[in-house]
């Protein structure tokens, strides 16, 4: 009877039972309860959220968009306009380049960048006097009014300002990817030819700038870029979808980060498991348990939401070789930004091969290098796009 007694105490003690328990309450019951409300966490139930939460966000864009609308006309009033740069005769350091193109209206897109922008510079303070804002307008007619409101306060040039639209409209509508490549390759070489800066930031009018934008990207340019390996980049993308940025994903070099993350908070659970169990060393099993069981939740609750931790400081913000998808901002130095825009006049775009695409087989038809920063320095906030029809937008 004693012997029964033991044993069945020593089973409830048992290191293996206390993880299987664990697991099961992790990822059974804790972790769905609490992330079922997360976007970017495969526990997201988007059959519970997904409507309400992409409705709310529509709803939220439409206020900021008015917000934005009001802060413009407030300028305009008072016959004010944004003094960073459109008069300095210097070369500037960074030209920051909003490409715009009509898309709806009522959301202000690019009135809510330009803004952001603004306020940030103003911020910003002496640091940033070598910044110029330049909007780029590749509508084709003369329906972009926000455009035409942004040109009372910022340096505007038009791709078609002295074309005839009905004229335009049948050559660019028969291939609308090939017409974003050409309006891209356009406003990157009159950044190039206007200004002559140091940098150029190609923004779309739908990639609001997040608030560290322009402390990471001095650091990032002034420390981090100095070294050789990083010295010659073709860009630095400064967005990559939320949805794309799991470990679990075609990108390789994520995969050393991930068990980096298991060979660090193994160890740390394990020695923290010892001491709650009173067991009288760690050894390898509990290591391995806890590495696995660490990198398994931190996928599944969501890598994004560990990056957002590396918003604590400049430095540390992450830099790694270059994804392919997408295009909302875009870092060139003045150097490599000519040979994009010839490579880009070399090659046509397709449904199936955007711009994206075609600037991602630059790099390897060139050997050329690219990389993206960690986490995203802008925020995508337009879900309707402007290539595709899109009645019914959902945040994913």
């Amino acid at each position: 009877m004693w012997t029964f007694h033991k044993l069945r105490l020593l089973s409830w003690s048992s290191p293996a039972l206390h993880f299987f328990f664990l697991t099961i309450v992790t990822f059974g019951i804790l972790a769905p309860l609490t992330c079922h409300h997360l976007l970017h966490s495969y526990f997201y139930a988007r059959h519970w959220h997904l409507d309400r939460m992409s409705k709310e966000f529509l709803e939220q864009s439409l206020k900021e968009g008015e917000a934005a609308l009001h802060y413009f006309e407030k300028l305009q009033a008072r016959n004010f306009s944004l003094p960073h740069g459109e008069r300095a005769s210097s070369r500037p350091w960074l030209v920051i380049t909003i490409i715009t193109v009509y898309r709806q209206p009522e959301f202000h897109y690019v009135l809510q960048v330009v803004s952001g922008f603004h306020r940030l510079l103003q911020q910003c303070g002496p640091p940033c006097r070598s910044y110029q804002l330049f909007l780029c307008n590749v509508d084709w007619n003369s329906r972009h009014q926000d455009a035409t409101l942004l040109a009372n306060f910022i340096p505007v040039t038009s791709r078609f300002a002295n074309s005839k639209g009905p004229n335009i409209s049948r050559a660019v509508f028969r291939n609308t990817f090939e017409k974003e490549k050409q309006d891209y390759a356009y406003c990157l070489e009159k950044s190039l030819q206007n200004y002559n800066p140091e940098y150029i930031l190609m923004v779309e009018d739908d990639a609001l700038p997040e608030e560290q934008i322009f402390s990471v990207l001095r650091h990032l340019l002034e420390t981090r870029f100095s070294e050789p390996h990083l010295r010659n980049a073709l860009y630095l993308k400064l967005y990559h979808p939320e949805r794309l940025q799991h470990y679990f994903n075609p990108e390789p070099m994520r995969i050393l980060e991930w068990f980096g993350v298991g060979m660090f908070l193994g160890p740390l659970l394990g020695w923290a498991y010892v001491k709650i169990a009173h067991l009288p060393v760690l050894n390898y099993r509990i290591v391995l348990f806890f590495s696995l069981y660490s990198m398994g939740l931190v996928e599944l609750v969501g890598r994004h939401y560990l990056l957002e931790l590396r918003r604590l400081a400049p430095a540390l913000y992450n830099v790694v070789p270059t994804t392919q998808c997408c295009t909302p901002a875009m870092l060139f130095p003045a150097s490599s930004a000519q040979r994009t825009v010839n490579y880009l006049a070399e090659i046509s775009c397709r449904n199936g091969f955007a711009k994206d695409m075609a600037l991602y087989s630059f790099l390897q038809d060139k050997n050329e290098k690219a990389y993206v920063v960690e986490p995203n320095l802008v925020r995508h906030i337009g879900l309707f796009s402007s290539l595709r029809l899109n009645y019914k937008p959902k945040l994913l």
